[in-house]
Formats: structure tokens, sequence, C-alpha cells
């Protein structure tokens, strides 16, 4: 080029910019001196907040401050697409709330020339121009220092230098090409994308490249995926990467000419976790099931185990979890095997606490008996694993076996129940004494007193090893009576016997009763009255239940004897124990023998159990109604009639004459047959009532005790109630 004029360049150059036709001028104060130029300035330079034309009170700087999840949801919020790219996102909220950028002109003051001046800088007279330089130089120079800089491995350098030629020099025209996109992303991707500290350059690399069509490689997509999550909160990894910017990179991915198929089942499974263990359940479960369902992934069961912990931690999305194991099944995994591995236990201890939260006994006990099944986890099995895997799979699976444990005591399905109770000490699960108690009692009251005496060893077994609290007296007083019950002579000694060596002891007054009930089945009165001297000698005092169970034995049919019972009813007294509506009834038919002496006992004992009964009325009842209560029940009436009806077989066969019987030995018999619950006012003034102290309340153990034996007890209610 041929310059006649230099300073006409340099007007030129200060009036139109700093470069002329290629060539870099510096700009001279005093030739522009009295000239004002408009410059324009990016908004975000201007003003550090914008607001929208329609009064919106996001911000583009607030819109553009979103991360990728955050702008999706807000998408989704105002009705727009989210789908796409982090640009294309934030384009639309943009768009939406009328963010566009704006530019303001600002006035800047120049030095002041004068006219001479200005004419004489302009003057173009013999100036000629010819350009002879490269019109995309600087394209390419910055071009070459970008595949520099990126082959050095410099990714910081690369990055800045990249976004230097997408911003200048690149053009629709003469776009920047794909291999300069790909080295500098190969930079970025070393070293897990440098601690994942590239995570956003790589990121914009991918959506960039997506924008302008760009094929992806496989590998780097990957690389970058898996490198951008870390184990930190929202799976960063020193607070660089993240989830953010993983599900942004894969939109940008799958967004991309064959981007579908780009990512692997490792990469997708990678995301997966890291939304588990942040909490994102529900977008974990549409990954996982876009891996299952559209791609036809079989993701391992890791990523499985991840979601389904996340889900049943939750209380709102706990029945996700059941979602999760319909993938599993899906992508081809057994149930019934997969327990053979961590993973798989860990899926299924996850199924078992949702199935615990859900109430759902039947499902967590089949994931438990599938766990049972897999092959493999010896030397122990696999339900046992499950169960032991943490201490809120061990929680489950003890409370959803508790609770079908009472389901099925409450539906009287003892085979179920024992069942359930032999399988918790299998599976580590420790029942505790109301579970124990429960089978049994099932047990007893379905008459079963082999297989109580069972459970009862094995609990005694556990409580030796420390695995179990010892059982009580209470407990092995259940036992005994059942054995008692069915006949079981050499089980109720060996129940005795392991009773004495267990908890040292003979037993407390249930377990004298039932050796009381033993004899008097027998009517063998004498033993009765050596094991009542016993319970004293022990400091036991013997209650109702005793003597009533020991003139039980005098009336044993065939073998009835009625001033047997009427002694025993003076003892009692004595020991300042009351007689009760059984205790009567037993002492009555002790009476029925035929002979006339009978007659006259059970005639006595008709009048005492009058005088209490009236007494009862008029002062009122203390105490349980079952154990205190004196007034005559309708089997005292049948009782009575005997009475009457054998009275009148003794008149006929001349042992008594009939107007002295009818007016002496009937009268206090009618009184019983005719007996009302309500007394005339003269009689109950002629009552006097005696003034006890507060009396102690039976414990509710032994209320569920007397009920229990009361229940199973088989003979005549009315005698030898125990």
């Amino acid at each position: 080029m041929r310059l006649t004029n230099a300073c006409c360049v340099l007007a030129i150059a200060a009036a139109g910019g700093s470069t002329v036709h290629g060539f870099q001028l510096a700009s001279s104060p005093r030739a522009c001196s009295s000239m004002k130029v408009s410059a324009t300035m990016n908004v975000d330079e201007v003003a550090a907040e914008t607001t929208s034309p329609n009064g919106s009170s996001m911000t583009y700087a607030e819109v553009n401050k979103l991360a990728f999840r955050a702008l999706q949801k807000e998408c989704k919020s105002l009705g727009l697409s989210a789908m796409g790219t982090t640009a294309a996102l934030r384009g639309r909220l943009v768009d939406h709330f009328g963010l566009a950028r704006e530019e303001k002109a600002v006035a800047v003051e120049l030095p002041k020339a004068t006219a001479a001046e200005i004419e004489e800088l302009c003057a173009t007279e013999g100036i000629t121009f010819c350009d002879e330089s490269d019109p995309d130089f600087d394209f390419k120079s910055v071009l070459s220092e970008v595949i520099q800089k990126s082959s050095m491995g410099h990714w910081k350098g690369a990055t800045r230098k990249l976004k230097k030629l997408t911003k200048q020099f690149s053009t629709p025209d003469n776009p920047v090409p794909r291999d300069a996109y790909v080295a500098v992303l190969e930079a970025c991707a070393a070293n897990r994308l440098n601690g994942a500290r590239a995570s956003e350059p790589a990121r914009r690399i991918l959506e960039d490249m997506a924008t302008f069509g760009y094929e992806i490689p496989a590998d780097l997509a990957n690389v970058c995926v898996v490198s951008s999550l870390g184990d930190g909160p929202g799976g960063t990894h020193d607070d660089c990467g993240g989830i953010d910017a993983a599900l942004a990179m894969v939109a940008a991915i799958e967004s991309s000419p064959g981007g579908a198929d780009v990512l692997t089942d490792a990469s997708y499974g990678r995301l997966v976790s890291a939304l588990a263990k942040d909490g994102a359940v529900e977008e974990a479960e549409l990954v996982l099931r876009s891996m299952v369902v559209e791609k036809s992934f079989t993701p391992p069961l890791s990523t499985f185990a991840d979601v389904a912990k996340a889900a049943a931690k939750t209380d709102d999305r706990v029945e996700d979890t059941l979602q999760v194991l319909s993938y599993a099944k899906a992508a081809g995994y057994e149930l019934d095997s997969i327990a053979a591995v961590e993973t798989g236990r860990d899926l299924l201890a996850s199924g078992v606490i949702a199935a615990e939260k859900m109430d759902n006994l039947a499902l967590g006990l089949r994931l438990l008996t599938a766990a049972a099944k897999a092959q493999g986890c010896a030397p122990d099995s696999g339900d046992d694993l499950v169960a032991s895997s943490s201490s809120a799979a061990q929680r489950a699976c003890t409370l959803i076996h508790k609770r079908a444990i009472d389901k099925a005591c409450e539906d009287s399905n003892w085979k179920l129940a024992v069942k359930l109770l032999e399988l918790m000490p299998k599976r580590s699960l420790t029942p505790a004494t109301s579970v124990w108690r429960r089978v049994l009692s099932t047990c007893c009251k379905n008459e079963k007193s082999r297989k109580a005496t069972a459970i009862l060893l094995d609990w005694v077994t556990l409580a030796n090893e420390g695995k179990a609290v010892k059982p009580p007296v209470s407990v092995f007083n259940t036992v005994v009576n059942t054995c008692e019950v069915c006949g079981e002579e050499e089980l109720t000694v060996k129940v005795l016997d392991i009773m004495r060596d267990t908890l040292e002891t003979e037993g407390n007054i249930i377990t004298f009763n039932i050796a009381l009930k033993r004899l008097a089945k027998m009517g063998n009165v004498l033993g009765c009255e050596a094991i009542l001297i016993g319970m004293l000698k022990e400091g036991l005092e013997p209650n109702v239940v005793s003597y009533t169970t020991t003139i039980g034995a005098c009336a044993k049919k065939g073998s009835q004897n009625a001033a047997a019972a009427s002694m025993w009813l003076q003892r009692m007294r004595t020991r300042e124990i009351q007689p009760n509506y059984h205790t009567y009834n037993t002492a009555l038919a002790a009476c029925l023998d035929g002979k006339l002496e009978s007659t006259f006992v059970g005639a006595k004992i008709a009048t005492e159990m009058v005088e209490d009964a009236e007494k009862e009325i008029a002062c009122g009842l203390k105490g349980s109604a079952n154990f205190k209560s004196a007034l005559p029940d309708s089997y005292t009436k049948v009782l009575a009639r005997q009475l009457m009806k054998q009275l009148r077989e003794n008149w006929r066969s001349g042992d008594i004459d009939m107007a002295l019987a009818k007016s002496t030995t009937r009268v206090p018999l009618l009184k019983l047959v005719d007996f009302e619950k309500k007394l005339a006012d003269a009689r109950l003034a002629e009552i006097q009532c005696d003034v006890e102290e507060d009396e102690v309340e039976e414990n509710a153990e032994q209320d569920y005790e007397f009920t229990l034996l009361k229940d199973l007890h088989k003979d005549d209610h009315r005698t030898a109630m125990v």
C-alpha cells in the first residue's frame, strides 16, 4: 500500500475506528477535537439488573443464575417446554418475561478540532489503497492458539481462546470447526475433568456442539458425564460439577446428531445413583425407567438399590420402592436369586423397609422368603443377611414378624404363628417377651400342649444363651395347665422340672393351684390337703381358687364327700377367705351322693350361701365379681333342685318324715331356687355390714393367668374351677 498523505490516514483512523483494512493504527487526540461519537455498551456492563417490561419479578440476572434443574422447574411451572440445553431453557425464560438484552447509547466527549484541521485531514487527493492482507488472518491465528493450548493440556487457556474465537471471529459462514471443540473438550476431560473443575466449560462445549449440529465423540461424552459427578452435596466434587451440570450435559448429548445412542448404561447409572443420594427420588426413577423401558439397558443392581433405598427413607414416595423392584424384574433380575450379592440384599432390604411402612406384611414376608432361596450365601442364609444388613432393615423385619404373629393369633392360626416365631431367630431377630407369650397362649388355647412345650423349651434355650429374657413363672403355669388339660402327665412333670432349673423356684400360687387341680380330678382329697399345707409352709396363702379346687376333689363323681366339702368351707372362712358362688356350687355338687346326711349338709351350705348373698346385696361387692361374688347363678338353682329331688327320695325311702323335711331341710334349698337379687326393706335393715379396709387389687398378670386357666379348663367349670 502507498501512502501519500499520512495525516489523512490518521484523520480517517480517528474518525472511523482503530482498524483500516486490517491494519492497526493509533488515533490522534488532536485530530479529533470538537467531535462527539456514540459508543455502545452491553446491558450487563451498564446495569447489574434488568427488569422485564411486563413487570415480572424475575430479572435477567436471576434467570442467568438458575441451574439446569431450576431452569427446568421454572419452565414447567410456566407451561413452557423443559427440553433442551441450558441456553435454550434460559432463552425461553428470557423471552417469556420479555428480558431481551438491551443496549444503551453513552455519549463520550472527545477533544475539539478546528475546521481547518478537519478539512486538511479529510483531503483524499493523491491517495490510493491496495489491500493484500488475509481476511481470515485473525480467525486462523486464534484457532491455532486454541489447538496449541489444547494439545498442551492447558484447558483453561484453551477454553478462553475458544470463547474469544466464537464471539469475536466466527460467523455463520465461517463457524468454529468441530475439531477445535473436540480438542478443547479432550483437554477439559483429562484427569476426570481436572477434578470436576472443568465441568462447566465442558458443558458449554457440549451444548455448543449440539447447537451447531456437530457429532459428539462417545468416549468424551461418557467421560464428561461420569466425571462431573462426585460424592459431595448435589453430586459435586469439591463444590465443582454436580448433578445439574451432568443433566445439562446429558440433554446436550442426546440432542446432538446420533446422541440418543451415545451414553452407556454406566453413565446413566452413575447419574441415577447421584440423583438418588441427593434425595431426588422422582428424577432418579424417571431416568431409571428410561434406561430399562426405553433403552433396554440392564443397570447393575447397585443402581436399583440406590433408588430403592432413597425411596424407602421418604414418607411420601415410599411406594416408589415397589416400582423400583418392578423395574429390576423387567430388567431380567429374579428376586429369588439377587440376595446372593450385597447390592441385591440392599435392594430387598429397602423393599422390606417400605413394606413395613405401608403395613404390607405379606410383601415383607415374601421378600424375605425370596432372599432365603438365594444360592451362594453359605454359611449364612439370604434372609438372615437381608434382615441384618442395617439397623433399619432389622427393625422393619422385627415389626413385620411381630404384626404377622399378632394377626395369626387373632385368627387363632397357631400353625402360622409358630412358623413365624421359629423363623425369627433364624433371621437374627429377637422376639420380645410379649411375642413368645402370645404364641404360647394361642397354642394353649388350641390345646397344643406338645407344641407349647417345644416353644417353651426353645425360649429357655435362647435365654440360657443370653439371647432372650427368661420366661416368667406365669408362662410355665400356662404350659403346665395345658399339659394337664390334655392329659400329658409326663410333659407336666418335665415343664415343672424345667421351671425349677431355670427360675430356681417351685412356682407361685398358680403353680400350686394347677397341682391341686390335677389331684382334684383324681378325687385325692388328702393329696390336696398336703399341697395346701405345703403352700402355707412356703409362705404362700391359698386363695379362693385353691380352696375351691380342693373342694372339687370332694365333688368327684362316684366319690363325693359332703362332710369334707363343708369342713373346707369352714377352714377357708377361718383363714378369712370368703367363698364365692363357684365355691358354693362345688360344695353343693359334693352333696349329691343320695345320702340323707349329705342332703342335710347341702341344706346347711345353702343356708350359708343365702346369708352371704343377702349380705352382698345389702353391703355391695368389693372386687371382681368372678372371684368375690356369692350371688347364686342358674347352675346354683339346678343344684338346689337336684338336692330337693334327693331329699324327696330320702323321705320316700323312709329315712326322714316328709313333713319334717319340707319344714326344715327343704327351706334353704327353696330359697336358693327362688332367690331374687332384690331384698325387702325389713331384711335389709337386719343385715349388719362389716367395715373392711381397702383391698389390694389383683395385678394384671394374675388376672390374665386366672382367665387363661379358666378358659383352658375342660371339666365342669362349676367344680374345681382354676
